[in-house]
Parts: C-alpha cells; sequence; structure tokens
C-alpha cells in the first residue's frame, strides 16, 4: 500500500485551507477569515504596495540616522537632532501604517468592498513639506 505524501493530502483540501485539518491557519485571522479568496494577482499587487511602503519607511529612518551622524561630525546645530528624531520617528509611523493599510485594503478586497483611500499619503506629503521647510531654514541660517 502506498502512503499519500504530504503534497497529495495536501490536494484533498479546500483551495483556501493550509493546516491539516481543513481550517485556514493564516493570520491575521481577522484579514484571512474574511470574504472570499480574491484573485491572487491583486493580494499579491496589495503585498507588494505595502513592502515598498517599509522600504520606505526604512529609507526614512536610515536619512534620519545618517542626519544625525552627519551633524555631529560636522558640528552643525543641534536642530538637525531634532529632525532626524523626527524622520525616525515618522518612518515607524510610516511603517505601522503600511502594514495597516495593507490589511484595509486585503480585507475590501476578500469582502467585495470599494479599495479605501490611502491614509498616510497627505500626511507624507506634508511632512515632506515641513521637513524640507525646517532644512532649508537651517542651511540658510548657519550659511
Amino acid at each position: 500500500m502506498q502512503e499519500k505524501s504530504q503534497a497529495d493530502s495536501r490536494e484533498d483540501l479546500p483551495e483556501n485551507a493550509s493546516g491539516p485539518d481543513g481550517a485556514d491557519d493564516r493570520r491575521p485571522r481577522a484579514v484571512f477569515g474574511a470574504g472570499t479568496e480574491p484573485d491572487p494577482r491583486f493580494s499579491m499587487a496589495n503585498e507588494r504596495t505595502a513592502l515598498a511602503w517599509v522600504r520606505t519607511a526604512m529609507a526614512v529612518v536610515a536619512g534620519g540616522v545618517g542626519l544625525t551622524s552627519v551633524a555631529r561630525i560636522a558640528d552643525l546645530p543641534r536642530a538637525l537632532d531634532a529632525v532626524a528624531a523626527v524622520m525616525c520617528l515618522g518612518g515607524g509611523w510610516l511603517a505601522v501604517s503600511a502594514v495597516l493599510g495593507w490589511r484595509r485594503r486585503e480585507v475590501a478586497l476578500r469582502t467585495g468592498q470599494p479599495l479605501p483611500a490611502p491614509v498616510a499619503l497627505p500626511w507624507i506629503a506634508a511632512a515632506v513639506v515641513v521637513g524640507s521647510t525646517a532644512l532649508a531654514v537651517v542651511v540658510l541660517t548657519v550659511g
């Protein structure tokens, strides 16, 4: 008698199941338990978008660390440390916002609802304007 391999036993499970008992083990359950499976292309595009926002958040944090490092080496005003701290905190907020946005869009895809409007985008644009203005003021007053 030939035993079924693990791959063969998976064929007996429903399409969205991943556990041996047929239950969907993916987390967060509030997302993956809602509605029906969307077209994988849309779900993967949503994930790629979230990962792009996380990469952007890491770049903002790295920029903050770099700014404070250069400010210390070049003996620039301590005000740049405050700008760097805001950049680091903003990068952390952006990463959290990326995950929450992924979650909102994934649930909308699964439940057939319209995709929600981006929450972080206006805040990011405002932060860029404020941050660039603050840096311009520091550069103009130092030079």
